[in-house]
């Protein structure tokens, strides 16, 4: 089965949405990744009009509060029919678990409930920052499996995390845990604020179950065509 590379719609409006999806065929069912950006800036009717155009949608908003509220949030993110969507691994056990209730609570009777992933170290943080800012002693890459199994225990689907991890992280949870990696950059592209980052050929032979692409789609000459490249690669096409 064709995967499809999540585009991240770092827009600051539907406007420039708008403007984007129209260098794509009007047939063309995405999967889109809506952010702090964007949903804070246009709320939940973005997401109730990119479904209604028969895109898949990661709503990208990281939940991180006590588990009452959070598990109140995602009762009513589950409403908009997101296909995925996530919180923080910080939160703890206790905080995820309420937000998987939340989602099951939140979801039609009879149809799918979001999956629900954890971050577990943003892609943008090092391993330096993640000791000097976040008082963590451990390897990042142990900190980021930490994180995986209290997440698998949770009862989540998966884990936000850099394709670098994704292996380690499928040896030491089952095997159907999602590993959804963002810092996906085409060969000689611009990393950006990434710190760690692959190629989409890299992710697939790693073990990533999604990846994430942003501006080497969204600030191409020609979107389709960049979009087209990258998902072939990522399929082992090319």
């Amino acid at each position: 089965m064709t995967q499809r590379p999540i585009i991240a719609l770092d827009f600051p409006s539907k406007v420039e949405v708008e403007a984007f999806l129209e260098k794509f065929p009007k047939d063309e069912a995405l999967f889109v990744k809506v952010g702090m950006e964007l949903f804070y800036q246009e709320g939940p009717e973005i997401v109730r009009w990119l479904k209604e155009l028969g895109h898949s949608v990661f709503l990208d908003l990281k939940l991180h509060d006590i588990p009452n509220t959070v598990e109140k949030a995602m009762t009513g993110l589950a409403k908009l029919g997101v296909d995925i969507t996530n919180v923080h691994a910080a939160g703890g056990k206790r905080m995820m678990a309420a937000a998987k209730a939340g989602l099951i609570k939140g979801t039609k009777p009879g149809g799918n409930v979001p999956v629900l992933i954890a971050v577990t170290q943003l892609t943008s943080t090092s391993e330096a920052e993640m000791h000097q800012d976040q008082l963590i002693d451990v390897p990042l890459k142990e900190s980021v499996l930490h994180y995986a199994k209290c997440a698998e225990q949770a009862g989540l689907d998966g884990v936000v995390c850099s394709a670098l991890e994704a292996e380690l992280i499928h040896q030491k949870t089952s095997e159907t845990f999602v590993c959804l990696t963002p810092g996906i950059r085409p060969s000689g592209s611009e990393v950006g604020d990434q710190k760690r980052v692959v190629t989409p050929s890299d992710a697939r032979k790693i073990g990533s179950t999604y990846i994430v692409v942003g501006r080497p789609i969204t600030q191409a000459n020609t979107p389709y065509e960049a979009y087209k490249s990258i998902k072939n690669e990522w399929n082992g096409e090319q």
